[in-house]
């Protein structure tokens, strides 16, 4: 299924350029006998150098939030939260906005990761208390530490300069428009290192769903295994939200309907919600370049496609912490 939504977003878009058949066939014979001309050259640069590395992007960004946001609920045990409730978001969008303010749009990837990573160890640190890291207080330390993050960038939102603040405001509602090899190339090795951790752990993740006491009796540490999950997943999305900005909802209802369509058991879920989460924002980003001549930001689909179907599964009842 991958392959046949990569496959297909590489010929979709708003304008004809070519061909399926006709544009393979061609970049065949180019890499065979080094035939070049110019309208060739400019269809060389569209489908490998513009729209390859956004679709790799895009599959690498969605399955990323996916497994964070499935890897989160499950340690923190409760279905309405995605990796974003550590801070991540926030922290990153502080980032990246102190970045185009005050540097350049070079340093707007490191900058916003290392600001991610900040907001996590400070969610972290506020929720420890002398019995440990409770998951109430890691949550409510995740609410506090993303309306603080929140509060520093609607100031730097208001002290920017006019022309800035556009690239800002444009950057914070998550969109692939800026994809290249460099932006691939940042964030895929953090991506293989935090998703492939999470996978190693997913068997884990079913022990520490069910409750500390029955960690406990399997001799796990919940609070040391919450850590070593929460990580990564941090990793992760602190990597997607440097490259891409902030695109919500993927990481919060891709994990329900893995667990809604396949089961409960994360030695399952986890590739699956990579696969299902990559392929559902390549899905609905091609639509995004596709439907108008003029190109929607994919933050803006993301919610309005996840926001109905995140009501449908509150109201039926199939988001309870029983399902974890």
């Amino acid at each position: 299924m991958p392959l046949i939504f990569i496959a297909a977003s590489m010929f979709v878009s708003s304008s004809d350029i070519a061909a399926p058949k006709e544009t393979i066939r061609w970049l065949f014979c180019r890499h065979s006998n080094g035939s070049s001309n110019t309208n060739n050259d400019m269809l060389y640069t569209i489908i490998v150098d513009v729209r390859l590395p956004r679709i790799l992007l895009a599959f690498a960004v969605g399955g990323s939030l996916a497994i964070a946001g499935n890897s989160i609920q499950n340690v923190l045990r409760t279905p309405l939260v995605d990796s974003f409730i550590l801070g991540i978001s926030s922290g990153a969008a502080f980032g990246a906005a102190l970045s185009l303010a005050l540097l350049n749009d070079f340093s707007v990837q490191p900058v916003a990761f290392l600001f991610g990573m900040l907001a996590v160890a400070l969610t972290y640190f506020l929720s420890l208390t002398r019995r440990g890291v409770s998951l109430l207080s890691l949550i409510l330390a995740g609410i506090i530490v993303s309306g603080f993050f929140t509060s520093l960038l609607a100031f730097v939102q208001y002290i920017t300069d006019p022309f800035k603040l556009q690239s800002i405001v444009h950057w914070m509602i998550g969109n692939l428009h800026y994809a290249t090899w460099s932006k691939v190339r940042s964030c895929i090795i953090p991506i293989i290192i935090g998703t492939a951790w999470l996978l190693i752990m997913r068997w884990r993740m079913n022990v520490i769903a069910l409750g500390d006491e029955e960690s406990l009796a399997v001799g796990l540490n919940p609070t040391v295994e919450r850590l070593l999950i929460i990580i990564p997943a941090a990793l992760v999305s602190s990597s997607t939200v440097s490259v891409a900005g902030i695109i919500p909802m993927v990481g919060l209802i891709i994990p329900h309907i893995v667990r809604l369509v396949f089961g409960v058991d994360n030695r399952r879920n986890q590739p699956l919600s990579f696969v299902i989460g990559g392929s559902f924002l390549l899905l609905v980003d091609t639509l995004s370049r596709s439907i108008t001549d003029v190109e929607m930001p994919v933050g803006i689909f993301t919610t309005i496609i996840g926001g109905p179907v995140f009501v449908y599964l509150l109201k039926s009842g199939r988001m309870r912490e029983e399902n974890l």
